[in-house]
């Protein structure tokens, strides 16, 4: 019923992903993680961010569980990581395929189980809101992300093509 909306939904978040991606391509380990602006945050560290995001959204909202991080939680400051940036893009490209497969089994109209604190967590009332949520929340650290690439190698306009 809904597969015209879920697949125009589908594409805007997976371009987000993409520009993620692509933003960050092409950095060293180094560029990856280190804090090039005030707040102290590293691209690397935004990226497992985006991991957790994914996670927290599609298993833990819209499921009302998710499996086990592979490493403590909490083990990090804020938007930082110690983990080497091949484990943290494996962990954002798992996070993503799996929110794909909730994305994919459930109607747009699902409520959630799972229940985040308010008042965004008042305001998600289905899996529409969820996806929703996920583009907005990706396309705004996909701009943190080009602003710090532009810090780092003067680099602009790195979007998918």
């Amino acid at each position: 019923m809904d597969d015209g909306e879920k697949n125009a939904l589908l594409m805007f978040l997976e371009a987000q992903r993409a520009s993620v991606r692509a933003i960050i391509d092409g950095l060293d380990d180094t560029a990856l993680t280190t804090a090039v602006q005030p707040l102290g945050w590293t691209p690397l560290g935004m990226v497992e961010h985006l991991g957790y995001a994914e996670r927290h959204w599609f298993q833990e909202i819209a499921l009302g569980h998710a499996d086990p991080l592979p490493w403590p939680d909490g083990d990090h400051a804020p938007l930082n990581t110690p983990r080497p940036p091949s484990v943290v893009f494996d962990f954002y490209s798992d996070q993503c395929a799996r929110s794909n497969a909730v994305f994919a089994s459930l109607p747009l109209s699902a409520p959630p189980i799972g229940r985040h604190p308010a008042p965004l967590g008042d305001e998600i009332t289905d899996l529409r809101g969820i996806v929703l949520h996920m583009i907005e929340e990706t396309a705004r650290h996909a701009g943190h992300l080009d602003i710090v690439r532009e810090l780092i190698d003067g680099k602009t306009g790195l979007g998918p093509r």
